[in-house]
């Protein structure tokens, strides 16, 4: 771990239990039978084509904000199918920091007909396999989480077995990272390399009913770092009061979770509130 301990590395350290654990339960020859009976894909990138829209998540809890409303996690699924703003829906597959999994993702997509992106931190090749066994359209590929060679695999795997890839940077040494042939790239807002102690004071003022302390929204300037020629995502920390922002600064859509999942007036109201800042 680095110095002050990152929460990216405690992160790391589960998932690679998670991992290890996921392949005593399913092998690769287990994965590769379940294919032939995953839902047609649908395409996450033509999805995103229609006009800026939101990519809405689900999750359980996060590290930044602590746990999401239990009602509008249930109320999620139907909510999101329903909105024309929503245009694919993000599934967390982590679940000892977000409470959720990948037999979860599965369920959301057979009661959908949006496209599915898997949320993981992926870094073998083996979760690539299983977001497509479990019916996943499309995976998350954390530059700050792999080598540029290891992207670059994980990358070209998953575009083999037929997934559109959102590529997420943070920076300038993010994106030199990313994969060739990388389509749909993400700035993402959110510091993984803060200290833990970080988001424990960020989950102390969500409670307390302030914001999120991971995030520095001026990241999303980094625009135009990315490639002109790809499909630009604005990711973590999004609220209804910056989203037109984010639009005009010429991203194709925005990933909304917690801001969505905390609203106490619940997931469709605060959807209608998206829709009516957008319409604007």
């Amino acid at each position: 771990m680095t110095a002050g301990g990152s929460i990216l590395d405690d992160i790391l350290v589960r998932v690679r239990t998670e991992i290890a654990a996921a392949k005593e339960e399913r092998s690769v020859e287990t994965l590769e039978s379940m294919l032939a009976d995953t839902p047609e894909r649908r395409s996450f990138k033509d999805s995103l084509t229609a006009g800026f829209g939101l990519i809405a998540e689900i999750k359980e809890r996060a590290p930044s904000r602590g746990g999401m409303r239990s009602e509008n996690v249930a109320q999620a699924p139907a909510a999101y199918e329903a909105s024309e703003l929503v245009r694919a829906i993000s599934v967390l597959t982590n679940a000892p920091d977000f409470g959720m999994s990948i037999e979860r993702l599965w369920e959301i997509k057979l009661g959908s007909t949006k496209p599915i992106l898997r949320k993981e931190f992926i870094i073998e090749p083996y979760q690539v396999l299983e977001a497509k066994a479990f019916g996943a359209d499309a995976i998350l590929l954390m530059t700050q989480v792999a080598s540029k060679d290891e992207l670059q695999k994980l990358h070209d795997y998953a575009r083999e077995l037929g997934l559109d890839v959102l590529v997420e940077c943070g920076n300038a040494e993010d994106v030199a990272r990313s994969p060739s042939g990388a389509d749909i790239m993400g700035i993402n807002t959110r510091d993984m390399h803060a200290t833990r102690e970080r988001y424990e004071r960020s989950r102390e003022g969500s409670a307390a009913g302030g914001g999120d302390l991971s995030t520095d929204m001026q990241a999303l300037n980094h625009i135009d770092l990315l490639p002109d020629d790809v499909l630009k995502i604005a990711e973590s920390g999004i609220a209804v009061e910056t989203v037109c922002g984010v639009r005009d600064l010429g991203y194709a859509a925005a990933l909304v979770g917690s801001d969505l999942l905390l609203n106490e007036e619940g997931v469709r109201a605060a959807l209608a509130e998206y829709e009516q800042a957008l319409a604007g």
